[in-house]
């Protein structure tokens, strides 16, 4: 069993990453597998809206996304950090995470995040974190995925890293949610070898707006 950590900060070993290294040591500990993706800071390009990943079965702008779904797909767990702008998720985190998410479904390789467990993880030096956590869980809701939360909002604070370890109720925190999250894994494990199916999928309906 294996989670990946998502840092969508720019800074490699920043605040975010002080946060999921939190987790990272926790689900050792619990005997989780995981590593952490640094996206970068190189520009990552927006959706065209051009849906040829429905037919090339993948974004046809070639930026890294493709390669963090080939990666992504042999993951069991999903956590994504991310610092706070402006009360959101960093552009570059959501740009990313925007097309990693739609290519997957489109390109017909939705069960790179189906049924797998996620949970989100911000930064803020003071606020808007609750709305970032808002934003970024719904990949999961969108995606069928179960989300994992700690004993809190999953934030810590801080602006800078040292900062963010003087933040030790943010840090327990982190450590309870890897806790959650190697549990859930667990059980999930042990319905498979039960022979517990996952839920039936459906042809999924399309409707709009409009009279």
């Amino acid at each position: 069993m294996k989670v990946l950590l998502f840092n969508g900060s720019p800074h490699k070993d920043g605040c975010v990453f002080t946060a999921l290294n939190e987790i990272k040591k926790t689900l050792q500990e619990e005997g989780i597998e995981s590593e952490i993706y640094h996206i970068g800071t190189k520009t990552i390009s927006g959706c065209r809206a051009c849906r040829a990943c429905a037919k090339l079965g993948k974004c046809v702008i070639d930026d890294g996304v493709n390669e963090f779904l080939e990666y992504a797909k042999d993951f069991d767990g999903f956590i994504l950090g991310s610092p706070v702008y402006y009360a959101a998720a960093a552009g570059g985190a959501i740009t990313f995470l925007n097309r990693a998410f739609f290519t997957a479904f489109m390109s017909g390789r939705g069960d790179i995040f189906l049924h797998k467990p996620g949970a989100a993880v911000v930064s803020a030096r003071r606020a808007g974190t609750t709305a970032t956590l808002d934003q970024l869980n719904k990949y999961f809701t969108i995606t069928e995925m179960p989300i994992i939360s700690g004993r809190y909002w999953n934030m810590v604070h801080g602006h800078t890293a040292e900062d963010v370890m003087k933040d030790l109720e943010g840090l327990q925190n982190m450590r309870i949610l890897a806790r959650n999250m190697a549990y859930y894994l667990k059980c999930q494990e042990a319905g498979k070898k039960a022979g517990i199916e996952l839920p039936k999928q459906e042809e999924i309906i399309f409707t709009d707006f409009i009279r």
